[in-house]
C-alpha cells in the first residue's frame, strides 16, 4: 500500500517540467561557456571559476586542486595511478587534494568543442558551510579517495548555471558569486559526496597526518626523503602510513613523489626551456639515463620528443584547457 501511495503521489507533469528545466539549463550552460571563451584554452572570468574549451581530443598531465568540475559539452577521462574516472554533462567530478593526474578529453571537435568549468573550492569556505549546515563531522570515518564522480542533479546544475550567468554582470557578481558558490558547496554537502567534501576541509586544514604527508611530498618532491622518517614524524607505522596514503591518493608515497617530479620536469622543459638533463637534475635526478627511462615510462616518449610533440600540438590547437 505504501509503495502504491508513493507511486500515485508522483506528478508526471512536475517530472516533465523538471526535465525540461534541466535540459534548458544544459543548453544555456553550453551557450554561455562557448560565448565566454571563443578559442581553445582557458580563462578565469570570476575568482576561482575557470572555463575551458578545446576542439580536439587531448591528453594532459597535471596536478589537481580541490575543485568541483562540470562538463557542459563533450566527455573526459581522468586517470589517477591505475584508476580511471569517466564523466560527461550528466555527471560532475570532485577533487579533494592536490594529486598528479592524467586527463584525456575523449569527445571534442571544431563543430562541437569540449566545454567545461572548474570551481576551485577553498577549504576554509567549505568548512564554514559545513558548520552552518550543522555537518561539521563526516558521516563515515573510513579512508576516502581524493577523487570521485557523481550524477549532476537538477538543483546543482541550476546553481552552476546561475554562477556562470554572473560572468555577464561583474557588478552583481561581486556580491552574488560568493553566495552561489556557498549554495553549490551546500548542495554537494547534501549529496553522495558529502564525506568527500569533509575531506577537503580536513586536508585543506592540514590537520590529518596524511594531509601533512601529501603537503610535504608535494613541496619537497625534489629531495631524497625516507618514507620511514615521514611515517615517524606524523605518528604512524610505515605499513599504516602506506595503507592510508594509498587509500586517499591511489598510489604509494614514492609513486606520488615520482609523478610530481616528472610533471615538474616536463613543466620546466616546456615553460622555462630547460634541456632534459637540467630539468631532471632540478627535480632530483642525478642520473640522466634513469630520468629518461622514468620519463618515457610515464609520458610514453623520451623527454625531447615529448616536448617537441607538445609544442607542436600547442601551436596547432592554441593551448588546450586542463579541466
Amino acid at each position: 500500500m505504501r509503495e502504491e501511495v508513493t507511486m500515485n503521489s508522483i506528478d508526471p507533469q512536475q517530472v516533465e517540467r523538471e526535465a525540461h528545466r534541466a535540459q534548458a539549463n544544459r543548453e544555456e550552460l553550453v551557450e554561455r561557456i562557448a560565448r565566454a571563451i571563443r578559442q581553445d584554452g582557458g580563462v578565469e572570468p570570476l575568482k576561482d571559476l575557470h572555463l575551458y574549451r578545446t576542439s580536439s581530443p587531448t591528453e594532459l598531465h597535471s596536478v589537481s586542486n580541490p575543485a568541483f568540475c562540470v562538463i557542459a559539452q563533450g566527455s573526459k577521462e581522468v586517470f589517477l595511478a591505475n584508476e580511471r574516472y569517466q564523466y560527461d554533462p550528466a555527471h560532475y567530478l570532485l577533487y579533494t587534494a592536490e594529486l598528479p593526474v592524467v586527463t584525456q578529453v575523449t569527445e571534442a571537435s571544431p563543430e562541437r568543442p569540449y566545454l567545461s568549468l572548474r570551481l576551485d573550492l577553498d577549504p576554509t569556505l567549505v568548512g564554514s558551510v559545513m558548520v552552518e549546515a550543522g555537518q561539521s563531522s563526516p558521516r563515515s570515518h573510513a579512508d576516502v579517495r581524493a577523487i570521485n564522480i557523481s550524477s549532476l542533479d537538477a538543483g546543482l546544475l541550476d546553481a552552476v548555471v546561475r554562477l556562470v550567468r554572473l560572468i555577464d554582470t561583474p557588478t552583481e557578481a561581486r556580491g552574488l558569486a560568493p553566495l552561489v558558490t556557498r549554495e553549490i558547496i551546500y548542495r554537494l554537502l547534501l549529496g553522495k559526496q558529502s564525506d568527500r567534501l569533509h575531506h577537503i576541509a580536513v586536508l585543506g586544514g592540514y590537520t590529518s597526518p596524511i594531509a601533512r604527508a601529501i603537503e610535504r611530498l608535494r613541496k619537497e618532491f625534489d629531495r631524497s626523503l625516507r618514507i620511514d622518517d615521514i611515517a615517524r614524524e606524523i605518528g604512524m607505522s610505515v605499513s599504516g602510513f602506506h595503507h592510508h596514503f594509498k587509500a586517499v591518493t591511489a598510489m604509494s608515497p614514492l609513486q606520488f613523489q615520482k609523478q610530481m617530479r616528472l610533471q615538474e620536469a616536463r613543466r620546466l622543459m616546456l615553460g622555462e626551456h630547460l634541456d632534459a638533463a637540467s630539468a631532471g637534475y632540478r627535480v632530483g635526478y642525478d642520473d640522466a639515463s634513469h630520468f629518461n627511462r622514468e620519463y618515457k615510462r610515464l609520458f610514453g616518449l623520451p623527454p625531447l620528443r615529448d616536448v617537441e610533440r607538445l609544442r607542436a600540438a600547442a601551436r596547432e590547437n592554441g593551448g588546450p584547457g586542463a579541466d
